[in-house]
């Protein structure tokens, strides 16, 4: 990230730490040396009082108070020179006195050469700065005359300290650059510790932004972060709890549209398919009866045609009442299920044999080769209504060599029943819609034999109750229904 939190606190401490070091630097050369010489004027005046009681009391002669004073020269970097009133005793911490004495003769008649400006002027003192001429080294220096006439100087190197700033100065640029080093490390790796929270709570943030919200934070910790990821964690929980609910409601808001749609089409289509379906049978009905009732034929044999016909239309019309209303149940899920293990072997055979009589009187030749029991899970009841229907539909469309086949076969886990028929191939246009109720591709040989159209429609609505495959296939010489079953 261009402007991540770890790269901006790296960039703020480095610079605060650069920025201190360039400040020390800064105030190194430029206010140590006069911070140097406001200390050395307070030097200089402690010297200066010490030097003159020890005069006043005459005690600068002995060897003990001689060397307490040359202990505090040497602690503070000092030299003097004392000259009696009358030139014959001379005190001093150095060897050779001739350097300052000659700076002492030049302050006394007013010829020593001065750089920079007096730091400090009273009757007895003066302190200022000079520059020796001899050796052309800078100095602070300190004349002046005691109260018993004694002149003195005091002097004090200010070279050594402007050595000492640049050793200073060298030795905060090498430590500096040093810290600098230490303090990228431990910024980096504290503002790692850090950020790698917050980063874990952007990325979580934005999985739940995507609605993931298994997300979880995962750092803990007892600082605001960790209170942060806990709420987090809590946020994550609750969404999803409430995101869940608005979605099944949702998902049960769009069943129920969807439900009210499929009732009204269905309603609609009910009762335009049941309107033109009963239409010709209460024509029929209608239309005898009326004939019975002028009395038409007088003959017993055709008023009992008459009633044939009028019974016959009545039963079709029942039939196909509760075929709807099977399918109905059906397509609504209003029909129980039993879901149990049985031999399918057993049941095609039994539904065969009870279509025997209609196969010797159509002449049609029936094949069923399976022996071994095949048993399959799905409710018995059901899967006899869709052998049923097939076994039928391949007897009223059987042709040519008049020829059902029924088969049994394992695909896997799966049982495949299929029954073939010799005849007409299905048009292609109609295949997608044999399954549609009242839907009929031959509505003269239908009405022949009876059919209505629901048949399949039944078959599709119990298959698809069953979350199971069925289809239909088309062959040279006929047509193949089938459909599968869970063996296990």
């Amino acid at each position: 990230m261009k402007y991540s939190i770890k790269s901006q606190m790296i960039a703020i401490f480095v610079g605060l730490t650069g920025c201190l070091l360039f400040a020390l630097l800064f105030i190194n050369m430029n206010f140590l040396e006069p911070y140097y010489v406001s200390q050395k004027e307070d030097a200089f005046i402690k010297m200066y009082a010490r030097l003159k009681g020890a005069m006043e009391s005459g005690s600068i002669e002995t060897q003990e108070e001689l060397e307490e004073i040359w202990q505090i020269a040497e602690n503070n970097n000092l030299s003097y020179l004392i000259v009696d009133e009358t030139y014959s005793r001379m005190f001093t911490n150095v060897n050779d006195m001739d350097m300052l004495k000659r700076q002492l003769a030049g302050y006394m008649l007013n010829q020593a050469q001065k750089t920079g400006k007096v730091l400090e002027s009273t009757e007895e003192y003066e302190i200022a700065r000079s520059r020796n001429p001899w050796n052309k080294e800078e100095y602070i220096e300190m004349w002046g005359t005691f109260d018993d006439g004694s002149v003195f100087l005091i002097r004090s190197p200010i070279e050594s300290i402007k050595e000492s700033a640049e050793i200073s100065n060298r030795f905060l640029i090498y430590i500096g650059c040093a810290a600098v080093a230490v303090c990228i490390l431990f910024i980096w790796y504290f503002s790692k510790r850090l950020t790698a929270p917050i980063l874990e709570l952007a990325a979580l943030s934005e999985r739940m932004a995507n609605l993931d919200f298994n997300a979880k934070y995962t750092s803990g910790g007892s600082n605001e972060i960790g209170n942060l990821g806990d709420n987090f964690n809590r946020m994550s929980e609750r969404l999803e709890s409430a995101i869940s609910e608005l979605k099944s409601a949702n998902n049960r808001l769009l069943k129920d549209i969807e439900q009210k749609e499929k009732l009204e089409q269905m309603r609609n289509d009910f009762l335009g398919n049941v309107s033109h379906e009963l239409k010709t049978p209460i024509a029929l009905i209608q239309g005898y009866a009326e004939g019975l009732k002028e009395g038409v034929k007088d003959d017993a044999e055709s008023r009992e045609f008459y009633c044939d016909v009028i019974m016959d239309e009545a039963a079709k019309m029942n039939q196909m009442v509760r075929s709807l209303l099977e399918l109905n149940q059906l397509e609504f899920g209003d029909e129980k299920m039993k879901f149990e293990r049985f031999d399918l072997t057993e049941l095609v055979r039994g539904i065969l044999q009870s279509m025997d009589i209609l196969a010797q009187q159509d002449g049609v030749e029936v094949i069923f080769r399976q022996e071994t029991p095949v048993y399959v899970w799905a409710d018995e009841y059901k899967v006899e209504q869709v052998v049923r229907n097939y076994v039928s539909n391949a007897f009223h469309h059987v042709s040519l060599e008049k020829i059902i086949e029924v088969k049994i076969k394992i695909l896997q886990d799966k049982a495949r029943v299929t029954v073939f028929n010799t005849g007409t191939a299905i048009p292609e246009e109609d295949v997608g819609r044999i399954w549609d109720k009242f839907y009929k591709v031959d509505k003269a040989h239908t009405r022949e034999y009876g059919g209505n159209g629901i048949g399949l429609s039944i078959v599709k609505a119990i298959m698809e109750s069953f979350r199971q495959k069925y289809g239909v296939i088309n062959y040279d010489n006929g047509v193949e229904f089938w459909f599968e079953l869970d063996v296990k």
